[in-house]
């Protein structure tokens, strides 16, 4: 029998994740194939986070104005990372929070699909286990977004959903924390 230990896990581990919302913004978000449900499904990650405790990353790309209202008034004590980079991994203060955290699995969420979450996540990939949840980000154009999750799915991301995230890191039903939690998903 091998193991247990010595096998990688496929799994999401709570100790070892963080959330990374990405460029959620008031000129950016209007723009999005899709934007209901991006919002929808980021709004219920962040929720989730805050129910389990899961650290978050919140970046803003320069001059796209604010973290749109619906999100940010559920990260008012979170101050977001104002980059001018597409790759989060090239600002010195998202770098600085990545390794303040003391976490190896990166949950991502946020947009341009194709641009900064792409970017991001691909160049995570050499230092973390990377999760892209595929109904929380988008792109202006649908054939962007999918084009974006087939090059991350063919270099390694894992492609995941919201729900997958949820239920993979509560584990088991029946807790404090499934009932808080089953709110957001019904």
């Amino acid at each position: 029998m091998r193991d247990l230990h010595a096998v990688k896990k496929p799994l999401l581990n709570p100790a070892d994740c963080f959330l990374v919302i990405i460029d959620m913004q008031e000129r950016l978000v209007p723009a999005m194939a899709g934007k209901e449900k991006l919002i929808e499904n980021v709004l219920k990650l962040v929720k989730f986070a805050r129910i389990f405790g899961l650290p978050i990353i919140l970046t803003e790309q320069q001059k796209l104005g604010t973290t749109i209202p619906e999100i940010s008034v559920e990260l008012i004590d979170i101050e977001p990372i104002s980059k001018l980079e597409f790759n989060c991994f090239a600002s010195p203060l998202f770098v600085d929070q990545i390794r303040g955290q003391r976490r190896h699995t990166l949950i991502i969420a946020g947009i341009e699909a194709h641009i900064c979450v792409a970017q991001t996540a691909l160049y995570a990939l050499a230092s973390h286990t990377v999760h892209v949840v595929s109904d929380a980000i988008a792109s202006r154009s649908p054939h962007n977004r999918e084009i974006a999750l087939e090059r991350m799915r063919q270099q390694g991301v894992i492609i995941t959903s919201t729900e997958m995230v949820i239920y993979e890191l509560l584990e088991k039903a029946g807790t404090d924390q499934f009932r808080e939690v089953l709110a957001l998903v019904k």
